[in-house]
């Protein structure tokens, strides 16, 4: 058989290849970059599945309109608005996860050599979702504080065919950096002069360990240039898939084309369970309840990570998200380090993945949402021990 040459462009996730190694009960893993089961509201959703079902099967289990369940746009589009988004249910189309958001995104800008401009380094299903389309990506360096705007405005000033900007501005994953208020202004302004659209990856962005909570960039964005992709995986169950797309309308009913050849529409009971949820219960005191475990998460494992890595390794103090990135020094590679740490039942993912060449490989991502609490220092001390014995063999 024949296939499509964009196969030959993807890779399989490591991500998702780790589960199967990451199921054994004697393995401590720190890879996948999941949420925490335990805080999934399981009893809740139990009592609103049948309530809809016996109120509104015939709508809930049929057919419905691309865009979405209009009552869950509308309430997303008033979350919005708290956060300083001027939304409305018009602007925006649920997806299945904003992984789909992604999908559509390069279905919608990128041909075949055009260029996307992401962070270095960045989300591996986004470099994924991307190369379908067989893009040049071109890499930002970053520092504590985002994106290097004077690296960026360089290639803007010196490419023409840039199409998009990619960017996860809160507790980017993997390395939990956020970007700074200055840095986000910045951006906006680069785009409006550049007009080149920017995607605003914001999986994370409720879940801030501080009360430094930053702006979009779709609520500092002025001249609709932002399509933001919001999710509820990391903020109230993945298995439901359920994200979606805010953008003004002229670029919306493109999103709407593009998705009905591709599934017609996201799942109607799943989202009429969200929705339900959220008139019913309260939201927030559930994301509270989120955040209060995985800033508790987090600690246990930075104060690890200083009390036993070597020096040699620097990592980030990630203020929100799930995950924290790990620097070693320049002649180790993290994915034989990975070999040596499941030889003593670590588990972590290696730093390659997450940069589109994959040349880069002395990284690696921790992921404490889903780490059991009872042995996040355990599992960082093995880990210790592995990297010094690496780190003696190389140098």
């Amino acid at each position: 058989m024949k296939f499509a040459s964009r196969v030959k462009e993807l890779k399989p996730s490591d991500i998702q290849e780790m589960f199967k190694v990451i199921a054994k009960p004697e393995v401590i893993s720190f890879a996948s970059g999941v949420p925490d089961p335990d805080l999934f509201p399981v009893k809740e959703i139990d009592e609103i599945t049948s309530k809809i079902i016996r109120q509104n099967g015939d709508m809930a289990l049929q057919y419905n309109t691309t865009e979405g369940y209009v009552p869950l746009r509308k309430k997303i589009a008033l979350r919005m608005k708290q956060n300083g988004v001027e939304s409305s249910s018009e602007n925006i189309i649920i997806t299945s996860g904003a992984q789909q958001g992604l999908e559509l995104s390069a279905k919608l800008f990128l041909n075949k050599g055009d260029a996307v401009i992401c962070e270095s380094p960045t989300y591996s299903g986004a470099i994924n979702a991307f190369k379908s389309y067989s893009p040049e990506f071109i890499q930002i360096t970053t520092d504590k504080n985002g994106m290097k705007m004077d690296e960026l405005k360089k290639v803007l000033e010196t490419r023409n065919n840039i199409k998009m900007i990619y960017v996860i501005t809160d507790f980017q994953n993997p390395t939990g950096k956020s970007w700074s208020v200055e840095r986000r202004k910045e951006l906006i302004e680069l785009s409006k002069s550049y007009d080149i659209p920017i995607i605003e990856d914001s999986a994370y962005e409720e879940i801030y360990f501080t009360d430094n909570k930053k702006p979009t960039l779709k609520s500092l964005d002025t001249g609709g240039r932002v399509i933001y992709l919001g999710s509820f995986s990391k903020t109230f169950c993945p298995g439901l898939r359920m994200g979606w797309i805010e953008v003004k309308k002229s670029i919306l009913k493109n999103y709407i084309t593009l998705k009905q050849s591709s599934d017609m529409h996201t799942n109607i009971l799943a989202q009429m369970q969200i929705d339900k949820y959220l008139e019913l219960y309260d939201f927030d005191a559930h994301i509270d309840n989120i955040i209060s475990s995985y800033k508790n998460k987090r600690d246990k494992m930075i104060n690890a990570i200083k009390k036993y890595f070597p020096s040699s390794c620097s990592h980030t103090y990630p203020e929100g998200g799930m995950f924290i990135w790990v620097v070693m020094p320049d002649k180790l590679d993290g994915r034989k380090v990975l070999d040596e740490a499941l030889k003593e039942n670590v588990a972590f993912i290696p730093g390659e993945s997450f940069y589109p060449d994959r040349e880069t490989k002395n990284t690696f991502r921790l992921n404490f949402s889903n780490a059991e609490e009872s042995k996040i220092e355990k599992g960082i001390e093995k880990l210790a021990v592995v990297l010094k014995r690496v780190i003696d063999n190389v140098y």
